[in-house]
């Protein structure tokens, strides 16, 4: 199996080098990651300036890689597109910090894999508790089992996967609601700094990614590129 993995915390992030390390055990691995931080940066390209891809051969011991000097979804589009390389399986990630519910729209981590769809792949978002990567890469192999198993990349081409810092039950999910909000500090000169605030709640209703990661329990969520509102749609053809 050819897997691509690409992140958003940047090429040299923590998260990145246990993944690559666990997807050695699966197949050939090329990695392609930013050059530096890309969080935040949802599934956004660089479409009016020329940027630096350049290979570097001190990030992963014996693994092709480069050093993308732009978001995470050019990453998946330079590796595919430009370079013309072909995978069975794009894995993004481990991020610090969980991406769940709406907010994942904001994700460069997500946005890597919707990208990957966009080229025809299938792929996994994978995130962690923000404290610590122990129990994600503990998991890894318990989440793959579960995912081969089940056969979930046959009904999408996307899997969406948080590991809370405790825990090892895995729940399929529905996407929950806004995670986080923002306050915004007016600062001199015409500057401002935004400060993330929790919006949850403390619910425990475990169909959603977010209750349950947050109440201890490892969460695979399928997602979609395809933004329709079927339902409106439908209304609206029939009139």
């Amino acid at each position: 199996m050819k897997i691509l993995v690409v992140n958003d915390d940047g090429i040299y992030a923590e998260g990145i080098k246990h993944l690559v390390s666990w997807a050695k055990t699966k197949g050939e691995v090329c990695v392609f990651a930013p050059k530096v931080q890309q969080s935040g940066t949802s599934h956004s390209i660089e479409i009016h300036n020329s940027y630096e891809v350049k290979k570097v051969d001190d990030a992963f011991d014996g693994i092709e890689a480069y050093s993308v000097d732009s978001t995470p979804a050019d990453c998946v589009r330079v590796a595919m597109l430009g370079m013309g390389k072909k995978f069975d399986l794009v894995l993004s990630g481990i991020n610090k910090g969980f991406n769940l519910g709406a907010d994942i729209h904001y994700s460069g981590t997500v946005g890597a894999c919707f990208e990957a769809s966009n080229c025809g792949a299938k792929s996994i978002a994978l995130s962690s508790d923000y404290a610590s990567f122990d129990n994600a890469v503990k998991n890894l192999d318990r989440i793959f089992a579960e995912i081969e198993k089940r056969k979930l990349l046959e009904y999408t081409n996307i899997l969406n996967v948080n590991v809370p810092a405790d825990g090892d039950e895995i729940l399929i999910t529905k996407v929950g609601g806004k995670v986080y909000s923002d306050t915004f500090d007016f600062l001199p000169n015409d500057m401002v700094m935004p400060r993330l605030i929790s919006l949850y709640k403390g619910t425990r209703n475990l169909e959603l990614d977010t209750d349950a990661t947050f109440t201890g329990h490892i969460t695979i969520s399928p997602l979609r590129v395809d933004s329709t509102d079927y339902a409106a749609h439908e209304k609206l053809s029939k009139n």
